[in-house]
């Protein structure tokens, strides 16, 4: 266990969850907006989520004092979530069906949540992953972000024969970190480097005229599974492998950030003009995770700790409940009134619009698929349609013709039920877990599903702009790096005093 003093820093203000008699309507609010998403986590490992050993006492916390969407659903992997973030709509959409292989880039005719937010006078920071295009046009500082402290590719390190490739040779601790444009030396964990970014510069611009918008995008706890020493050795320590106690341990450590984050918004008094949000960008991951139903270790008693995916099917490159669904909390002191769940089905193409709106900023014409979810904010018992979500994993073979897959590893959702690869369909409010296949019951349901996603997918087809990109023969940051490194050198980056 670890020790309670971590505990003892919230009893605060944001602790409380003090309830608002009424609460004022939030459009065009324009409070500040931290966004944290971590990356290949999902909805399991949080404790307030049932699972019985991972302790994560500040997302507990967060839990306990939010506005909570207990069905936000994503797409089953990670570059596809963070396109349909930045512009709200299914990231097919935006030209990305894949993680790598130039089909990660975000079409550059979409317009980005963050150049929409500066519209209505934001400042805007992202800290950790971006992973939609390395070539610089696509890059994060030429998209709408004033602040840009990241690594490239998919992860730390990673490098594919195209241009999705980090800076050479990277690794978890001291990475080479692209800040605005230009490579630092960093000392550090990633995830407390880039929480320590992201406070930096919030401390900076907290004091202007301007609201900011802080999107902190954890690579954590993608593979490969390393954490800080303290972190790791906890599970180690109880049996767990190294790469299983490498996972959790990183989700601990994000934990601890959090906690880090919170603390110093509360100490700037910030929380009362803060929308604070945290999700995970797809399912939890498998590898790192451990084996559903095996052992990963077991306590000095001797009870077995069991992977825990909530009783979902699925993990991440899932179109399954457990691939795509994941946590997503809405904290606002003073503002959401007592903390509560949500049961509405939302989505990830739903918070470009949520986030206009409380800016109060004008939608691009012809974009936006998803809805803003302020009725449901401001009132859980709003008048809210029914509607259908689409999912689809993506990742064909890259020159085949995408029609050949359109049936293959889809879904469709809506508020009770998922149908899956044309042959399933599952009651979700009867069957969570997704054991009992119904679609001999609900013929009519099922053909209007066919032909809604149908539809969709015939206008999206058009918008898969990257199918026949060629391979960039360069990787972008080896390039950049390496002529930096030539003229002048990489600078060690100053961590910001807090």
């Amino acid at each position: 266990m670890r020790c309670c003093s971590l505990l003892l820093l919230f009893t605060s203000a944001w602790a409380l969850a003090i309830p608002l008699a009424e609460a004022a309507p939030l459009a065009g609010s324009k409070p500040n907006i931290v966004l944290m998403m971590t990356d290949d986590q999902g909805y399991g490992p949080v404790g307030r989520h049932g699972h019985p050993w991972i302790e994560t006492p500040t997302l507990d916390r967060l839990y306990d004092t939010s506005t909570r969407f207990t069905r936000f659903l994503v797409a089953p992997t990670c570059a596809p979530t963070r396109s349909a973030l930045m512009t709200g709509r299914h990231p097919m959409r935006n030209g990305v069906t894949h993680t790598i292989l130039e089909r990660e880039r975000m079409t550059l005719e979409a317009t980005t949540l963050p150049q929409v937010l500066k519209t209505a006078g934001y400042t805007t920071g992202i800290f950790g992953k971006w992973h939609l295009g390395d070539e610089e046009p696509y890059q994060p500082h030429r998209r709408g972000f004033d602040e840009a402290f990241i690594h490239g590719a998919g992860g730390i390190g990673q490098a594919y024969a195209c241009s999705c490739a980090d800076a050479p040779g990277n690794k978890y601790f001291d990475p080479v970190i692209r800040h605005n444009g230009s490579f630092v030396k960093t000392k550090g964990f990633c995830t407390d480097l880039f929480f320590t970014a992201a406070l930096g510069w919030i401390k900076e611009v907290k004091d202007g005229k301007d609201p900011f918008f802080a999107y902190i995008v954890t690579n954590a706890p993608h593979g490969p599974f390393i954490a800080p020493p303290k972190n790791r050795e906890r599970f180690t320590k109880l049996g767990f492998g190294e790469q299983q106690a490498g996972f959790y341990g990183m989700i601990e450590n994000i934990d601890e950030n959090v906690g880090r984050l919170m603390q110093q918004l509360e100490k700037w008094k910030l929380l009362d003009d803060t929308v604070v949000i945290f999700m995970s960008d797809n399912g939890m991951t498998g590898g790192g995770s451990g084996r559903m139903g095996q052992p990963l270790g077991a306590t000095a008693d001797g009870e077995k700790l069991m992977p825990y995916n909530a009783g979902m099917k699925g993990l991440k490159g899932s179109s399954d409940e457990g691939g795509v669904r994941v946590p997503f909390f809405v904290h606002w002191d003073g503002h959401l009134g007592p903390a509560h769940d949500i049961d509405t089905i939302a989505a990830h193409i739903d918070l470009f619009p949520t986030l206009v709106a409380l800016a109060g900023a004008k939608e691009p014409a012809g974009q936006v698929e998803g809805r803003s979810l302020l009725p449901l904010l401001e009132n859980p018992q709003a008048d809210w349609q029914d509607r259908f979500l689409f999912t689809h994993q993506g990742r064909w073979p890259t020159g085949a013709d995408p029609d050949k897959f359109q049936w293959q590893k889809f879904a469709v959702r809506n508020q009770r039920f998922r149908f899956v690869n044309n042959t399933d369909l599952y009651d979700m409010q009867a069957d969570p877990g997704q054991t009992t296949n119904v679609i001999d019951q609900h013929p009519q349901l099922v053909e209007e599903m066919r032909k809604a996603y149908d539809a969709w997918w015939k206008g999206t087809r058009p918008l898969m702009v990257n199918e026949d990109a060629p391979m960039s023969p360069t990787k972008p940051f080896h390039v950049l790096y390496e002529k930096q490194l030539q003229n002048g050198g990489i600078p060690d980056w100053q961590p910001p005093k807090l």
